[in-house]
């Protein structure tokens, strides 16, 4: 299932918005590499600035990169828009919230904005809830994908 793959991917090292990308490339016309580059900045609430989520903002860039019609009518980036915002919100519905620093706070870990991030060894991943984050969105983005008719 692509929750166990989110998952795997973040435990083997990769950002949360990462770990759920991947979890679809095999959906989306992109090579492997260049949707990690895309992804990556997403990680730790966008650069480790602990806003949105990475696993929530995973989902978005796959949904965009599914369902965005470059520079195509104002109807189509609504509709990509309210595609965002129904994932994000079943998210929030099961974790509470979306922001990478409540989400870190809900789980009693410091929620460090910006510097060097930690060593991701053994205890890292015990104290952190990211990789649940992640199968959480790859679930709601499969459950999402397949009301879509996409998978």
């Amino acid at each position: 299932m692509r929750k166990e793959l989110a998952k795997n991917y973040f435990l083997n090292g990769c950002a949360c918005s990462v770990a759920v990308a991947l979890a679809f490339k095999d959906l989306v016309n992109i090579d492997e590499k260049e949707l990690e580059k895309v992804a990556l900045p997403f990680g730790g609430g966008f650069g480790r600035l602990r806003l949105t989520c990475g696993a929530v903002s995973g989902m978005g860039i796959i949904i965009g990169l599914l369902f965005a019609e470059p520079n195509g009518p104002a109807e189509n980036k609504m509709a990509v828009y309210e595609m965002v915002q129904t994932v994000a919100k079943r998210f929030e519905e099961r974790q509470k919230t979306i922001i990478c620093k409540d989400l870190l706070e809900q789980a009693q870990v410091v929620a460090e904005v910006g510097g060097t991030p930690e060593e991701r060894t053994p205890a890292y991943y015990q104290k952190r809830a990211c990789a649940s984050y992640c199968e959480t969105a790859a679930e709601i983005l499969e459950e999402f994908l397949k009301e879509k008719g996409v998978l």
